[in-house]
């Protein structure tokens, strides 16, 4: 739903984001998709370095002697700029001891992050050392260490105005002329500064009765030479890019405002600052601070920022990455905008605010500004004037930089809307470099490191970006912290907590025909007719043959013959109504897949029978008229290219009839000979069912007869008692009827059809048989008995039973023998599921 609701809710909140007339883009335009995926398993020409400590996240490069300089958690490194990977680098174990973790400990930090030695500041000193500071366990730590030796000095220096204690609080630092300037929150529980020290003139920020920080976290900071070249004379100035909460925003009190909402800010300084003689001492009096607008004020959060041409201070602008998020975190994006320094300067050059008592708001302030200008550095024309410092400046214009730090107007981006809108990316940081194409114009490569582990490469064109590639370059997610660019080496250096990567600035063999060379528009690579290959800029004499086409990228290869071999021609075999699939693999993510059928038919998604997928063409239900040669092709930018080539043949599911034979009549008879030949069988199995069935049935009804009349006695019966053997036939359909054949047997036939057995006075009879062994058990329970007895009736059972009283017993239904039968077999152990046929 959000997916949905993503553009809408962007283009709403865009209509009140920056002050001013401004024609925007929707937003869906300006979501950027790279152009290419390269996972981790696909990284070329990259080195990697993994050391035994954590949080790599310090880097300074220094080309000259082209080693790369590493701060990490207890360590430093100084590896190689050419390899990092070589093997062949320095290291310097900087740990904190364990009484320090100790006591960092019992503070109630954590002694599996925290309570370690993280070195945030790593700079050139001078021609001979570097300059490093270390959190040290929440205690820190400052040194000067010989940068030809890499080794520790023998004492080390205090760090608490220097550096952060937190090893995760912001911090930014720059050594400039020897002075070094910072910008963190530097004593425990203090609040955020901007400090000059190892300088003759140690400067802050004021505090009081107003402070010029409130809770900021700072981002970065540059040194922009605005003396070169300078018509006045003006001086160097430092930038400063932080978040801060906005005391702007609604009312509150003087020195601290209710709103809790955060919103981006630059400030500045400048390098001749040596503050006021008798206000503002030791502080900043050129400290000016504005707001930073990308494109949701209420919604963005500042991530990085990076700067280029920083040496020439007409052509020095920013580029700052944003994260845009709401507070209910359902919609999470990234911006980048880029700002230029004359607007910068033309903010810092107008109307300021100042705290109004009587409404306990901040407003524009529309009263007279003194001279100098508050905030201003000192030029050629107050030279002549006699301000040849900041010590000289009046008490009526320090009293007003004081109060007025916060400037009216804020700083929008260039053009009034962001380069790129990235969904679902959280960037972390960002570097870039103008590269020089062979035909002439300059273009700003951009590298955006992503909180998980991806590096986006982006060229600025225009009021917009295209993303080249986007590269996966750590196999377990995690979040980038530092970027370097080394143009010497050709490569880009990224630090993250498991080690440091090296990657290069272009991988042109990747692109293997002229229009995939000039469809990356990427300003390193161009396609080279003599060599017939994709080359980078940097390593070829005559740059000026390349063919380049950086704006729309699809130009230049017109006459060339260079588009690649075509692809083989595969054959598949389907039968008929069967599903296949045709792979096509599309090698950019801003390609569209085109399937021709036979060179000319165009195929659309769900129709007759295809789907069209990122994978491949789907036939299903495979017919005849299915058949035929197919064509993938990529359409980008209104170049076609063909990726794969198929031959489908779909085959009958059955062998094909033979052909019929001339109309005659004996093939007009034999389907009717045939059924008579069927009706003739089936009437002869038949009858012999029912002869069978017959002849089985007077079976039976002979050997039931000769059953019954087997009713005797043998002499008469002892009245003295004795055992009685009764033998009774117990019939399953009718338990007690008589048969209407018993009646003819006279009075010598017992009720109920039983015969009884008398021991009398005659001739004694032969001994009984010896009696049958015990009956079997069978698995469900019951008793198995003789297969003899079983032929008697067919669903009856024979049951003997022994009398004691001589009187034969009455009728016996077969209900109340089988009750008697399972009350006997109650205690017995039966199977869950007895068997039907033995009851």
């Amino acid at each position: 739903m959000w997916g949905r609701l993503w553009p809408l809710l962007l283009s709403i909140l865009t209509a009140t984001a920056v002050p001013g007339p401004s024609l925007r883009r929707p937003s869906r335009e300006l979501d950027a998709t790279p152009r290419m995926t390269i996972p981790y398993e696909e990284l070329s020409g990259t080195r990697h370095f993994e050391g035994q400590a954590q949080n790599y996240s310090t880097l300074l490069l220094e080309e000259a002697s082209a080693r790369l300089l590493v701060g990490a958690r207890g360590a430093l490194f100084s590896l190689s700029a050419n390899d990092i990977g070589d093997g062949a680098h320095k290291e310097i174990h900087w740990e904190a001891s364990p009484e320090m973790q100790s006591k960092c400990h019992q503070k109630g930090k954590n002694n599996q992050t925290e309570c370690f030695n993280h070195v945030r500041f790593l700079q050139r000193l001078n021609s001979t050392h570097l300059y490093a500071c270390g959190t040290h366990a929440f205690q820190p730590l400052c040194a000067a260490i010989d940068a030809e030796a890499f080794t520790l000095p023998t004492s080390f220096e205090e760090g608490k105005e220097k550096c952060p204690y937190d090893p995760a609080r912001g911090f930014t630092g720059l050594i400039i002329d020897g002075g070094l300037y910072t910008a963190t929150r530097y004593e425990f529980r203090s609040i955020p500064d901007i400090r000059r020290s190892r300088h003759p003139h140690s400067l802050r920020t004021e505090e009081t009765p107003m402070h010029w920080l409130n809770d900021a976290e700072f981002v970065f900071s540059v040194l922009v030479r605005e003396s070169k070249a300078s018509a006045v004379g003006d001086d160097d100035k430092v930038y400063y890019f932080f978040t801060e909460r906005a005391t702007e925003e609604g009312s509150g009190s003087f020195t601290q405002s209710r709103s809790s909402h955060r919103v981006a800010r630059v400030a500045r300084v400048c390098k001749g600052d040596l503050g006021g003689k008798k206000i503002l001492q030791k502080k900043w009096t050129s400290f000016l601070k504005a707001r930073l607008i990308c494109h949701i004020p209420l919604y963005e959060t500042l991530r990085g920022v990076c700067s280029l041409d920083a040496e020439t201070s007409s052509r020095t602008h920013f580029y700052a990455a944003f994260t845009l998020s709401t507070q209910w975190k359902t919609l999470e994006a990234s911006a980048i905008c880029r700002y230029d320094l004359a607007e910068i300067q033309a903010v810092f050059a107008g109307p300021y605010m100042e705290y109004q008592d009587g409404s306990r708001r901040w407003g524009r302030y529309e009263g007279g500004v003194p001279e100098p200008r508050p905030g201003s550095c000192i030029t050629d024309s107050l030279r002549s004037q006699g301000y040849n410092s900041s010590q000289d400046l009046p008490s009526l214009v320090l009293d007003f930089v004081k109060l007025h730090p916060l400037m009216a107007r804020p700083v929008v981006p260039t053009r009034g809307r962001p380069l790129l809108l990235k969904r679902n990316v959280r960037y972390t940081h960002l570097t870039g470099t103008p590269v020089t194409t062979p035909a002439g114009p300059t273009y700003d490569l951009l590298f955006l490191g992503t909180a998980d582990g991806w590096i986006h490469k982006a060229v600025v064109l225009g009021s917009g970006m295209h993303i080249i590639e986007e590269t996966q370059v750590f196999r377990e997610p995690q979040s980038v912290e530092n970027l370097v660019i080394s143009l010497m080496q050709h490569s880009l250096y990224v630090g993250a907590p498991s080690g440091v990567i090296q990657l290069p600035l272009s991988s042109c063999s990747r692109y293997q025909s002229c229009y995939d060379c000039i469809l990356a528009r990427d300003p390193y690579c161009g396609w080279d007719p003599g060599t017939h290959a994709c080359m980078a800029a940097t390593t070829i004499a005559n740059r000026t043959a390349l063919i380049q086409d950086i704006e729309r990228g699809n130009r230049g290869c017109e006459s060339s013959r260079d588009t690649g071999p075509p692809p083989p021609l595969k054959t598949r075999s389907v039968l008929r109504g069967d599903d296949v699939l045709l792979p096509c693999d599309q090698p950019s993510n801003l390609a569209r897949a085109l399937w021709l059928l036979n060179g000319s038919m165009g195929l659309s998604d769900g129709q007759g029978g295809y789907r069209v997928g990122v994978d491949g063409l789907l036939v299903t239900d495979a017919q005849p008229e299915h058949s035929g040669n197919y064509g993938c092709y990529a359409e980008e930018n209104g170049l076609r290219t063909l990726l794969a080539s198929y031959s489908l043949v779909v085959r009958p599911a059955t062998p094909a009839p033979a052909p019929k034979a001339p109309d005659t009549p004996g093939a007009q008879l034999a389907p009717d000979v045939r059924l008579l030949y069927v009706l003739a069988i089936a009437a002869l199995g038949g009858l012999c069912l029912i002869l069978a069935s017959s002849l089985l049935y007077v079976a039976c009804l002979r050997e039931g007869r000769r059953g019954r009349r087997r009713k005797y006695s043998l002499g008469r019966a002892s009245r003295a008692g004795g055992s009685a053997v009764q033998l009774q036939t117990v019939s399953g359909q009718c338990p007690g009827e008589e048969d209407e054949g018993d009646e003819e047997e006279g009075a010598g036939g017992l009720e109920g059809s039983c015969l009884q057995i008398i021991p009398g006075e005659g001739a004694p009879a032969p001994p009984p048989p010896p009696p049958p062994l015990p009956p079997a058990e069978l698995t469900n329970g019951l008793v198995a008995l003789p297969s003899r007895l079983r032929r008697m009736n067919g669903n009856s059972y024979v049951l003997l039973r022994q009398s004691n009283n001589g009187v034969p017993a009455g009728p016996c239904s077969f209900a109340e023998e089988l009750s008697r039968i399972l009350e006997k077999r109650k205690h017995t152990q039966l199977v869950e599921q007895l068997d039907e046929s033995s009851v």
